[in-house]
């Protein structure tokens, strides 16, 4: 029986395609994909949902699709802006259709590896926006990562317009360390799992 890839499922940016944000995912996710996952990103106009309404079971296709998502993720690395002084509303609203998992035999992400990303314009929304996530990664029982990445985007050249790379060295370690960690951690929990499954013994 060969062993499943770990799947890690990216969510995060801004209704601007190639935000600061998303950049910052999309490094993450290298880092993940490079120590050997597999990755789906959702971001951008995709995460233009519906306001969750838990009393309506009706779901649009994309709502639908960010769901399935997430019930097959073994990981995910959640990326915002800092707006205001926390996490934006899409991103926010995203997570709110966790709750739609939770009945499943996983209710919504217990045990998962949660990588958390934060990109504002200075150190105390970025900071802030960081604990925001890590406290809704642990509503939805979920592990952030040891480290979580807290970007100061009035940091001169913090991406490079033409690539989107990373240019600031301690911004990029601690993107590419929550991609890497993510994998670790599912690897891990996933191997624990293998090995207590009654039909594997």
């Amino acid at each position: 029986m060969g062993v499943r890839m770990t799947r890690v499922l990216g969510i995060g940016g801004t209704t601007r395609q190639d935000s600061s944000s998303e950049r910052a995912l999309r490094i993450a996710a290298a880092a993940a994909a490079e120590a050997g996952a597999t990755v789906e990103l959702i971001t951008a106009q995709a995460l233009l949902l519906p306001i969750y309404d838990p009393e309506n079971p009706v779901r649009s296709d994309p709502a639908a699709a960010l769901v399935a998502a997430l019930r097959d993720a073994d990981a995910v690395l959640i990326s915002s802006p800092g707006y205001h002084g926390t996490v934006s509303g899409m991103v926010k609203n995203a997570l709110d259709y966790v709750e739609d998992l939770r009945d499943d035999d996983r209710p919504y992400l217990a045990g998962l590896p949660i990588g958390c990303i934060a990109v504002a314009y200075g150190w105390q929304a970025s900071v802030a926006t960081l604990h925001t996530l890590r406290t809704c990664a642990h509503a939805l029982r979920g592990w952030p990562t040891p480290l979580g990445a807290a970007l100061n985007a009035s940091v001169p050249g913090l991406f490079d317009q033409a690539t989107g790379a990373c240019t600031d060295g301690p911004s990029r370690f601690q993107l590419e360390t929550v991609g890497r960690q993510v994998v670790e951690f599912a690897a891990t929990r996933m191997g624990g799992e293998r090995a207590l499954d009654p039909a594997q013994l």
